[in-house]
């Protein structure tokens, strides 16, 4: 068990709001799942001395992967908190992540558990996915992948871009549906289905070129022409 650090702020129930608001801590003394102090409601301004109770922190073993690199290291997590395979949080070195497993007692894997029971998690790398993408092109489909952060937002109707190619999303498959049409962050998405577009470039405006034509600026070789001077 960990003694967290003293808040500027701390969220919990106003009786004079009815709801929980964020309270300004004038002063205050940090127990192991309590907070002793006095503390003024940034909603109505109330002010009153009480003790709160809070969750314990605790340290648990995490093993990271990054591709094929591994390494193990340790973080914390709130007594009352719920982990779940798929959950994205930082560790305590602001790394982004994402659980791949969870250890309970005696080595058991799990989907979920409580903070209290997790003996350790198996974690990935999160803050760039590789985003599956499957690409129609008549009778030949191509596999792909595209990076992208976890919050990213890709739409049915629009356009990916590749270098030789362009490819019109016209499904994509997550973790809980096929979305046909509407978005999807790129943490929820599983395979993304698109068709084949040839690359579009965009046309030359001469109308826009303010540059006045200039014969020295396009050098001619002469015996180019005389090659062609028949």
């Amino acid at each position: 068990m960990i003694q967290r650090e003293m808040p500027d702020t701390i969220v919990y129930e106003c009786p004079e709001c009815g709801d929980e608001t964020e309270h300004q801590i004038l002063r205050g003394r940090m127990g192991k799942a309590t907070l002793e102090g006095t503390f003024r409601c940034m909603s109505c301004g109330r002010v009153t001395s009480e003790t709160i109770k809070i969750p314990e922190l605790l340290e648990v073993p995490v093993v990271y992967s990054d591709g094929e690199v591994s390494e193990t290291t340790r973080t914390t997590i709130e007594s009352n908190d719920g982990i779940s395979i798929d959950d994205d949080f930082e560790l305590d070195d602001g790394r982004l992540v994402c659980v791949t497993h969870i250890d309970v007692a005696d080595d058991k894997r799990v989907k979920k558990a409580l903070a209290t029971d997790v003996k350790k998690l198996w974690v990935k790398r999160f803050d760039v996915l590789s985003v599956k993408v499957s690409v129609n092109d008549g009778g030949k489909t191509y596999s792909l992948r595209v990076e992208a952060e976890p919050d990213d937002e890709f739409v049915v109707g629009t356009q990916l871009e590749f270098e030789d190619f362009d490819c019109l999303i016209h499904a994509i498959k997550t973790k809980h549906s096929l979305v046909r049409r509407g978005v999807a962050e790129a943490r929820d998405i599983t395979r993304i289905y698109g068709k084949y577009r040839k690359k579009r470039y965009d046309v030359l405006d001469f109308d826009d070129d303010d540059d006045e034509f200039d014969e020295s600026d396009y050098i001619i070789d002469d015996d180019d022409d005389e090659d062609y001077d028949e």
